[in-house]
């Protein structure tokens, strides 16, 4: 179980890094298939601030919860449930700000929802 919570926050990471920074070099989304029409209902203008709230937060947490799980540190599990709590509040959102569902959306928030299920159980029965 240990093995498969680092996986999942290290593909969270990897994932949100890589859109995020995409996002924010080129804010029109065309390099991600996105179109600025999405924005709508959001208040933003392009992709370039949501970007950088992707990096920064959901993937800056992940990131912070793999290095903690490969030092195997104490706060390992509270910083794994806080990366998948920051991409499951992503794409809940994300979801009702742009007021359309795509299948990879469904995906993360499960991934989101089994990287806490996971850490709170590591945590109730391995945490140091």
């Amino acid at each position: 179980m240990r093995l498969l919570l680092l996986l999942l926050v290290s593909f969270i990471t990897v994932t949100a890094v890589v859109s995020g920074l995409l996002m924010i070099s080129n804010p029109d989304g065309k390099i991600l298939g996105l179109s600025t029409e999405l924005l709508g209902g959001t208040p933003f203008q392009g992709f370039r601030i949501p970007g950088m709230l992707l990096t920064i937060f959901v993937g800056g947490t992940n990131l912070i919860a793999v290095i903690f799980n490969l030092q195997r540190n104490k706060n390992r599990y509270n910083w794994a449930m806080a990366g998948g709590s920051m991409i499951t509040g992503w794409i809940v959102i994300q979801m009702i700000l742009i007021n359309i569902t795509y299948w990879i959306q469904f995906l993360y928030l499960g991934i989101g929802v089994l990287i806490i299920l996971l850490a709170y159980q590591l945590k109730g029965k391995w945490a140091v």
